[in-house]
C-alpha cells in the first residue's frame, strides 16, 4: 500500500462523451504522451485505451473509451457497448462534452443516460477558448441540472489548459491501494498494437472520407535486429479492391506516405530506429468476423434472437 512511506492511491478513471469531443486529445494531455489515436474523423477510438498518469502517490489510470452515439452496423455496437463498460468499470467518470456542440441530439442522448452510470461523475468542458465566458457559465448551468457532477472543468485539450486541475482534482479521489503499473509506464497497451493504432491513424488523415470504417490495421511481426532497430510488419486490411486501391495510390504513392508518416511516430513511442513495412489486403466482410473483434479487444454483438 506505500511507495516509500506514504500511502499510495491508484484507480479508474473511464473519459465518456461523443465522437469528436476530444477524449483522445485530453488523454493525451493528462498522461504527457500520445496513447491514443487522434482525428477528425468520428470514432476513431474502437476499444478501450488506458492511459496511466501520476499525481503525487496516486496512480491514475484514465480509460479512453469509444465515442457513444446510435449505433447501425456490428462494429459500432461493439464500440458502444465497449464505450458504457469502461463507465460501470471505473471508479470515476470523465463526461467531455464538446461546448460549440453541447446541444446536439448525440448530447441530449449522452445525458438522458447518464442516470445508469452509478459512480460519481465530473463534467468537462472541452474548446472553451472557442465561446466567450458568459456562454460557458449559462451551459455549465444547463448541463449540471440535467445530471449529478461532483465537479465541473473547463478546458481546451487540444491547448493542454485547464487540464491540470483534473490531475489535482482526482489525486485524493481515488482508493487506497498500491499501483499497478511501473511509475514510468504511461499505457498498458503493447507496442504492437499502439503501432498498429498510429497507422490506423495515418490512414485517416491521408484519406479523409475516401475510406470510411472499412479498414483496421494489424502488426503482423515485430523483430528487434542485433544492432538494436526494429522491423515491423503491419497488414492494412479493407473489405473491398476498390478499397485496396485507395490505400495503395497511384503508383504506391499514399502507402509510402502513410508509411512514412507512421514510421516518425512509431521511432518515438518504441525509442528505436524502425523499418516499417506495409501491405494491403483484401479481406471481405472483415467488420462481421468474430475474431476480427477480439483483436481489438470488443466483444461481437450477436443477433438478438426475436
Amino acid at each position: 500500500m506505500t511507495e516509500g512511506s506514504t500511502p499510495t492511491r491508484c484507480g479508474f478513471v473511464a473519459l465518456i462523451g461523443v465522437p469528436n469531443a476530444g477524449k483522445s486529445t485530453l488523454l493525451n494531455q493528462l498522461v504527457g504522451a500520445k496513447v491514443s489515436i487522434v482525428s477528425r474523423k468520428v470514432q476513431t477510438t474502437r476499444t478501450q485505451i488506458r492511459g496511466i498518469a501520476m499525481k503525487g502517490q496516486s496512480q491514475i489510470i484514465f480509460v479512453d473509451t469509444p465515442g457513444i452515439f446510435s449505433p447501425k452496423r456490428k462494429l459500432e455496437r461493439a464500440m458502444v457497448t465497449s464505450a458504457w463498460g469502461g463507465a460501470a468499470d471505473a471508479d470515476r467518470v470523465g463526461v467531455l462534452v464538446d461546448v460549440t456542440h453541447y446541444d446536439d441530439e448525440s448530447e441530449e442522448a449522452l445525458f438522458d443516460a447518464l442516470g445508469e452510470v452509478k459512480q460519481p461523475k465530473f463534467l468537462v468542458l472541452n474548446k472553451i477558448d472557442l465561446l466567450p465566458a458568459e456562454k460557458l457559465l449559462a451551459i455549465t448551468a444547463k448541463l449540471n441540472e440535467r445530471a449529478k457532477f461532483d465537479a465541473t472543468f473547463m478546458i481546451s485539450a487540444l491547448k493542454g489548459y485547464g487540464t491540470d486541475a483534473i490531475l489535482d482534482y482526482l489525486e485524493d479521489k481515488l482508493p487506497f491501494g498500491p499501483w499497478l503499473y511501473p511509475e514510468d509506464e504511461i499505457s498498458d497497451a503493447p507496442l504492437r498494437f499502439l503501432a498498429a493504432e498510429i497507422t490506423r491513424e495515418k490512414i485517416f488523415e491521408r484519406l479523409h472520407d475516401e475510406l470510411p470504417y472499412r479498414s483496421t490495421v494489424e502488426t503482423e511481426q515485430w523483430t528487434t535486429m542485433k544492432n538494436g532497430d526494429v522491423r515491423i510488419e503491419q497488414t492494412i486490411y479493407v473489405e473491398r479492391e476498390s478499397q485496396r486501391k485507395i490505400v495503395l495510390g497511384k503508383g504506391g504513392a499514399t502507402i509510402k506516405a502513410i508509411g512514412s508518416a507512421a514510421r516518425k511516430e512509431i521511432i518515438e513511442a518504441a525509442e528505436a530506429n524502425v523499418h516499417l513495412f506495409l501491405f494491403v489486403k483484401v479481406r471481405e466482410n472483415w467488420s462481421e468476423d468474430p475474431e476480427r473483434y477480439r483483436e481489438m479487444g470488443l466483444e461481437f454483438p450477436h443477433e438478438k434472437k426475436k
